[in-house]
């Protein structure tokens, strides 16, 4: 038998490129683990009690390690958890003890043993694992590490800059293999799900045609066509279309798509749809479809859906909610007070209402909230275009404060009755062109249900908007824009209105929403020229331009094509409410930064001369204009009102609600600088909230005088970049003594007393000198 096994093991190790992970080669005797290992028996997360006695092969990476003398205890993760290992003495060779000794946090390890049940008392119920551990009788360290620039573990500290700049280790937390785990287990529910439906997964091109839709399109240059270029999909509208014009009436893909436009913490510039096209189909049918899908991903998170789903109009929508993605999870529908205020002598509503404006208001129980916390809501309101925000206390059976003191008698009873006010309730109202009143208290309203936990977060609320305007009107350009995209079909009995009204045509359009965020959207599409050509004139869109730039799909129109439509879910954001997170970024495996950056890679970067010049192309220097000039705080007093550029770094900061004080220092003298959240998106203003302090920044913005800042001045931010966030660092100055700030000079002469010392050393030199 033995002559057998060597001859096989020779046999196994003739020199084979190809790689074999159940091959068994003379690696084995090396690691000490001749007959012990031949292959990985199971992932490390996956052993229970009901393992006990069995024999398994690990292969993972060191979490923890714990040298108790004599025994030495490892927690092994891989990508399905942890298990802890027992390195006993008694039971490995004395090069198998060593090698255990050696391993530390994220080395490489291959382990045998046998899995066992802890010792009374020590069973770890925080873990899937806690009950066994392994007594290892193999051990090899397959690959060292170095010390990680943080701890990985699900509740690390590390900022988002840190993790993503090593996303190959942020990637080995737990927390982040487990919602990748679920985004394969939903993109395998929604391919079973359409494939039992009769639908076929058919991919359509990266390089096309730049056409219009809605976005800027990322461009690709051609090396074979000089001067021309294709564009990546923004979606793969067009060709799902024409799919149903070639006769393949169920279709789905789920497909990579690209959009160059400005990023948020649920947008990334390159993402993954769920696209669905269906022919000879009514609405209900496709509607059906989607919903039994959703049902089937709603179970992964152990939910389920109650169908058919709710229909809620567009007009419904706005009108309660201020939204078309409304969230339904609590109260405080919003209510039209025009009826109400239609003879007021109250001259803000008077003259709103006079000039064609809307008066939309809630009742929310915060008439205890202090005078600064109601400037706040007024802040927030104010971002979304509102003039000021109307507050009025409910308390005794009166409405009192602000300007109640204008209403009539008659207009108080119509509030109570409209609303039934309770004591400390209070009424918010804002008074503006339609637009601007319902997106303001449609923000507010979100806000004050989030602030004050009326969300019912057990609760998943699915439902479907219907019966969209067709276009939208653009006050800048002066000409109507499609509100979904321009294939989109106008309800039948609303076609004629498209020479002669078009605001007035309601699109066969839909989305669906879950939890307050947009999920999916669609429509029943155009399928005949003539309705096509008349949407194009409508979005003047000429005959010419229509031919450029859509002639193939109006030619396709011409041969037969049936009546269809269909549905883009987004898999990025579908997974990131799977998971309950609400930065898309946690459910993509490499995403960019809000720059559309990747930090791990370094793209977008720079390419060479000679692949410039292959595809004709030169790179154009552009002289900016109007950017802010760089100066020291010593030097503010001469910007008052301009907008500048200071680099330094954070001395303090505090936070209030919606606005981050930053106090930066430059070397001559620290200055306050404010950053309120309206100026900024959501990440940026997010990571100012986690930098530490003596971090490397640059601030842009306006000067101002501020009579309480003991300099006189101080900067209305509109623009931060961190050069380096201390806070990414375990090193504080403050938690080290003499020796630590000797030995790390550069912080320490940072002070405002060494930069007093050295400007003294400074100019006695130059005296001297003189």
């Amino acid at each position: 038998m033995k002559r057998c096994r060597v001859a096989r093991d020779r046999a196994l190790t003739v020199p084979d490129r190809r790689y074999n992970p159940h091959r068994r080669t003379a690696r084995a005797r090396v690691w000490g683990m001749e007959d012990k290992v031949k292959k990985r028996s199971h992932y490390c997360g996956d052993l229970r009690s009901e393992h006990a006695g069995a024999a398994v092969s690990l292969r993972g990476w060191v979490a923890k390690r714990r040298d108790l003398g004599g025994l030495i205890f490892l927690d092994l993760r891989d990508r399905e958890g942890v298990v802890q290992i027992v390195v006993d003495p008694d039971h490995v060779d004395e090069s198998a003890l060593k090698r255990a000794k050696s391993a530390r946090n994220e080395f490489v390890l291959a382990v045998s043993g046998t899995v066992r049940l802890r010792p009374d008392g020590t069973a770890n119920d925080a873990l899937p694992t806690g009950g066994v551990e392994v007594v290892a009788d193999g051990f090899d360290v397959l690959n060292t590490a170095e010390v990680p620039p943080f701890v990985i573990a699900d509740d690390v500290d590390a900022g988002e800059d840190l993790r993503l700049r090593y996303r190959y280790l942020d990637l080995r937390r737990g927390v982040l293999q487990k919602t990748l785990k679920l985004r394969h287990e939903a993109a395998r529910t929604v391919r079973n799900h359409l494939s039992d439906a009769g639908f076929l997964e058919i991919e359509t091109p990266f390089l096309t045609k730049s056409t219009p839709e809605g976005a800027r399109d990322y461009i690709v240059p051609s090396r074979i066509s000089p001067g021309h270029f294709y564009a990546l999909p923004q979606s793969p509208q067009l060709f799902k279309q024409l799919l149903m014009v070639a006769g393949y009436d169920r279709y789905f893909q789920i497909v990579k798509c690209f959009r160059d436009e400005d990023l948020r913490a649920d947008r990334q510039p390159e993402f993954t749809q769920i696209d669905i096209e269906m022919s000879f189909h009514e609405r209900d049918e496709l509607f059906e479809v989607v919903e039994g899908m959703m049902a089937g991903l709603l179970r992964l998170k152990g939910a389920e859906l109650s169908l058919p789903l709710d229909r809620l109009s567009y007009r419904d929508a706005m009108d309660r909610y201020g939204s078309d993605k409304p969230e339904r999870r609590f109260g405080l529908e919003l209510s039209k007070l025009d009826d109400v205020f239609s003879a007021t002598e109250f001259g803000v509503f008077k003259s709103v209402l006079g000039a064609g404006g809307t008066i939309r208001g809630l009742v929310a129980p915060v008439g205890g909230f202090s005078r600064k916390q109601v400037d706040e809501l007024t802040d927030f309101a104010k971002v979304y275009g509102a003039q000021g925000l109307v507050f009025v206390k409910f308390a005794g059976g009166e409405w009192t404060g602000g300007p109640s003191k204008f209403f009539s008698d008659a207009e108080k009873t119509r509030l109570t009755a409209m609303f039934h006010p309770a004591d400390g309730d209070a009424l918010l109202a804002v008074a503006a062109a339609p637009k601007v009143a319902l997106d303001a208290m449609g923000a507010l309203r979100v806000k004050l249900g989030r602030d004050l936990k009326l969300v019912d977060e057990r609760r998943e609320d699915l439902f479907w908007v219907v019966d969209f305007p067709l276009l939208e009107w653009s006050e800048e350009d002066g000409r109507y824009y499609a509100m979904h995209h321009p294939f989109t079909s106008p309800r039948a009995e609303d076609i004629d209105l498209l020479e002669t009204d078009p605001g007035r045509v309601l699109a066969n359009a839909y989305d669906l929403v879950w939890n307050g965020y947009e999920i999916g959207g669609g429509s029943t599409r155009i399928h005949r020229a003539a309705t096509q050509r008349a949407m194009f004139r409508a979005l003047k869109i000429g005959e010419e331009e229509a031919k450029e730039k859509f002639g193939f799909l109006l030619e396709a129109l011409a041969y037969g094509t049936p009546p269809h439509g269909g549905i883009a879910l987004g898999v990025d954001r579908l997974t990131m409410l799977l998971t309950g997170t609400t930065n898309i970024r946690d459910v993509i495996a490499f995403p960019k930064t809000a720059k559309a950056a990747c930090l791990m890679t370094g793209s977008p970067s720079a390419v060479a001369e000679d692949q410039l010049e292959d595809l004709g192309l030169r790179i154009k220097k552009v002289r900016r204009i109007n950017m802010p000039s760089h100066v020291y705080v010593r030097e503010i007093a001469e910007h008052v009102g301009k907008e500048i550029e200071l680099r330094g770094w954070l001395a303090n900061k505090r936070s209030s609600g919606k606005l981050h004080f930053l106090q930066v220092r430059d070397g001559t003298q620290t200055i306050q600088c404010v950053m309120f959240k309206g100026h900024f998106d959501e990440e940026t203003f997010a990571a100012a909230d986690h930098l530490g302090q003596e971090s490397a920044i640059v601030v842009r913005g306006t000067v101002k005088e501020d009579k309480r800042s003991p300099i006189g001045f101080e900067i209305d931010m509109t623009g931060l970049e961190i050069l380096q966030n201390t806070a990414d660092y375990p090193i504080s100055p403050k938690e080290h003594g003499v020796d630590f700030l000797m030995n790390n000079r550069h912080l320490w002469i940072r002070s405002r007393t060494q930069h007093a010392i050295l400007r003294v050393r400074h100019n006695l030199i130059m005296a001297i000198r003189n």
